[in-house]
């Protein structure tokens, strides 16, 4: 039996009974509810009324969302090139209607996720769509399941145009996608919550943990910047679907030295 965690998401392995904490819920980036970890099974999602909705986000760009929503509550990304299409955060759940959608994009050449917050259950979208799941070395101690895992390094691509780059931060194996060839050629960045787009959509924050306020150091700040800004990008979304439209990049550089300046305490007069 496959269990998942009410809480996050995240699959575990195929195991007789739940484990009794959810190790990702208990990790300082995350939280644990109150009474413990809960579980359910996709059984169970499918039987309350679960679905899946896809909607387009941009030419040859969908977002698939559970409804009612579920964990974290991420919004999966479906990119496609001429080669096939790669799979960005998957959600929590899976049916047979979305399967179907995206098996008429052309073939699944890989799911992967931005960090092991973002897994869901992942591995039930690689066997469905014969595809591997792609997860970084660096973050191969939170895998569950690795029967279709396939490990790299500091950068995979998956098609021309389409790749997948380690930058660290929330977490060491933190990956984005870079997709070269989406918005007409300006290109588009997948930056799950390595960068995430804040509610102005004019700025992203950078930190080590959301829900608990935890911030990153400039240091390690500027050093994403600095990686990112070596792709090529106009517009990046998060992993919830909001995005910086237009000149992503720069958006980037001028929040990752707002920040740095905060935390080097360049305007503790103001507080």
């Amino acid at each position: 039996m496959i269990w998942i965690c009410e809480n996050c998401a995240v699959e575990t392995a195929d195991q007789e009974s739940p484990p009794a904490l959810c190790e990702i819920c208990a990790d300082e980036r995350q939280w644990v509810p109150e009474g413990g970890s809960r579980w359910t099974t996709l059984e169970k999602l499918k039987a309350d009324g679960t679905r899946l909705v896809v909607t387009e986000v941009e030419p040859e760009l969908w977002g698939i969302r559970a409804d009612p929503g579920m964990g974290i509550g991420q919004q999966t990304m479906v990119v496609r090139t001429p080669e096939g299409t790669l799979l960005f955060d998957c959600v929590g759940y899976v049916d047979d209607e979305a399967l179907e959608f995206v098996r008429g994009l052309g073939p699944t050449l890989a799911v992967a996720a931005s960090h092991p917050h973002m897994y869901g259950v992942q591995t039930e979208w690689a066997a469905a769509l014969d595809a591997p799941v792609l997860v970084t070395e660096a973050d191969r101690e939170w895998v569950r399941r690795d029967d279709r895992v396939e490990f790299y390094e500091d950068e995979r691509e998956v098609a021309p145009g389409l790749t997948l780059h380690r930058i660290g931060g929330h977490f060491r194996g933190q990956a984005v996608v870079e997709w070269a060839t989406g918005n007409s050629g300006r290109g588009v960045l997948l930056a799950g919550d390595a960068i995430f787009t804040n509610p102005d959509r004019k700025t992203v924050s950078f930190m080590r943990s959301y829900p608990n306020r935890l911030p990153l150091s400039g240091n390690v700040v500027q050093r994403l910047a600095a990686h990112v800004e070596q792709l090529h990008f106009d517009r990046l979304y998060n992993n919830f679907g909001a995005a910086v439209r237009e000149d992503a990049k720069a958006v980037v550089r001028y929040s990752a030295n707002r920040h740095t300046a905060w935390v080097r305490g360049d305007y503790d007069h103001l507080t």
